[in-house]
């Protein structure tokens, strides 16, 4: 086997062990998942808040607000404050999930006992009484 061959097939033996690594595949579960994420919270926004939000300036359309600079070009803020209520509500709901998770992982530590170490440190007293 020439060294090239050799060399193509390393790279190809480590690029499917990183593909197939499990960070990788939780990685590309959370991409895909955080698509759909974003469609939702897209939709959320278009179609919830703006319209509330419209209703409350008087029936005004923000995502349609724009300032014209001449006939065929528009600085359109309406869809970028879209965009900022799009990112407070994604960045509040994830914050809110990981504080979910981080509740449920401290429960779990408290659920599962005393550490290795608490044991050993109690042993070790126990023992010293002992003399």
């Amino acid at each position: 086997m020439s060294k090239d061959n050799k060399e193509k097939k390393g790279f190809i033996a480590e690029f499917k062990e990183f593909a197939l690594r499990g960070n990788v595949m939780d990685m590309a579960v959370g991409i895909v998942i955080g698509a759909a994420f974003s469609a939702i919270i897209n939709s959320l926004v278009n179609d919830i808040i703006m319209p509330v939000i419209g209703l409350l300036t008087g029936n005004v359309n923000l995502a349609k607000l724009a300032i014209q600079l001449g006939p065929n070009n528009a600085i359109t803020y309406g869809a970028f404050l879209a965009a900022i209520i799009n990112f407070i509500l994604v960045a509040l709901v994830l914050f809110l999930i990981i504080k979910f998770f981080n509740k449920l992982r401290n429960e779990k530590k408290e659920a599962a006992g005393p550490s290795e170490l608490d044991v050993l440190t109690e042993i070790r007293d126990l023992l010293k009484d002992k003399k």
